[in-house]
C-alpha cells in the first residue's frame, strides 16, 4: 500500500499522479454529431432569460435545427451560383435561393437580405401587345363578329 494515498485510489487527476493519460474530452456536438457548438447554444439560452431553466436536451435539438435551415440555404444558393456560372456564393445567390423556394420564403418573408436584390419581375401589363403581320394573320375572325355586305 502507498501512504501518499492512504490506501484507497482517489479519483479525477490528484489520483493519477502521473499514471495514465488524461482522457481526451468528447463535445456535445461530436456526441450529437453536430457541427454547430451545442455547448455555446446552450450558454447563450441560458445567458438570454428565455426561461428560468433550460434542459439539456434544449441545445442539442436547437443547434440541429439551425445546422438543418443553414446546410438547406448553403445548398440552395450554391445552385443558383451553378445556375449564374459562378463558383462563389454571394448574396444575391441567397437571395434567389431563399425567394425561390416556398417554404424558407414564407419563414424569411419579413427579412431583407444586404445586396440581395429583388426577384427578376415584369408584370404581364407592363409587356408590350404582340401587334406584328404574323399575329394579325393568324387571328381569325369569328363568324358571328364579322358580317358581309347584304345583296339587293
Amino acid at each position: 500500500m502507498d501512504s501518499t494515498t492512504g490506501g484507497k485510489a482517489k479519483k479525477g487527476a490528484a489520483g493519477r499522479k502521473g499514471g495514465g493519460p488524461k482522457k481526451k474530452s468528447v463535445t456535445r456536438s461530436v456526441k450529437a454529431g453536430l457541427q454547430f457548438p451545442v455547448g455555446r447554444i446552450g450558454r447563450y439560452l441560458k445567458k438570454g432569460r428565455y426561461a428560468q431553466r433550460v434542459g439539456s436536451g434544449a441545445p442539442v435539438y436547437l443547434a440541429a435545427v439551425l445546422e438543418y435551415l443553414a446546410a438547406e440555404v448553403l445548398e440552395l444558393a450554391g445552385n443558383a451560383a451553378r445556375d449564374n456560372k459562378k463558383n462563389r456564393i454571394i448574396p444575391r445567390h441567397v437571395l434567389l435561393a431563399v425567394r425561390n423556394d416556398d417554404e424558407l420564403g414564407k419563414l424569411l418573408s419579413g427579412v431583407t437580405i444586404a445586396h440581395g436584390g429583388v426577384l427578376p419581375n415584369i408584370n404581364p401589363v407592363l409587356l408590350p401587345k404582340k401587334t406584328g403581320d404574323k399575329a394579325a394573320k393568324d387571328v381569325k375572325p369569328s363568324p358571328k363578329g364579322v358580317k358581309s355586305p347584304k345583296k339587293a
